[in-house]
């Protein structure tokens, strides 16, 4: 008999404006969202389960910190970002032109980072 082995429920992030987070990640990069409250959300892109909770933290955006980043292919990397500044994302440095793809990362409207690639 194999070994339990340990499945990713879902990513967790703290956002002052659930709804709001919600309705960016919807908009922004198709995900379905399967609960959505004040206080909590859940959404889904594939496999990956994203869960967003409530918090009342007024310094959450302000702290500018690289935590966790939530990575993304995209097909039109260019379209992505505008529509992702759109919703009060902001470019954490410019689109770059690699070799392999476009990549380019993002803090999405409470300073979470998104990495976004687009294959060459």
């Amino acid at each position: 008999m194999a070994a339990a082995t340990a499945t990713l429920r879902w990513v967790l992030q703290l956002h002052r404006d659930v709804p709001r987070a919600a309705r960016f990640y919807a908009e922004g990069l198709d995900f379905s969202v399967n609960v959505c409250t004040l206080r909590w959300a859940e959404l889904q892109s594939g496999p990956l389960k994203l869960a967003l909770m409530h918090t009342n933290d007024s310094n959450l955006a302000s702290q500018r910190v690289y935590s966790s980043m939530l990575s993304f292919t995209v097909p039109d990397i260019s379209s992505t970002v505008s529509k992702l500044m759109a919703l009060g994302a902001e470019l954490d440095g410019p689109i770059k032109y690699e070799i392999h793809g476009k990549v380019a990362a993002l803090r999405c409207i409470d300073g979470h980072m998104l990495g976004l690639y687009e294959l060459a």
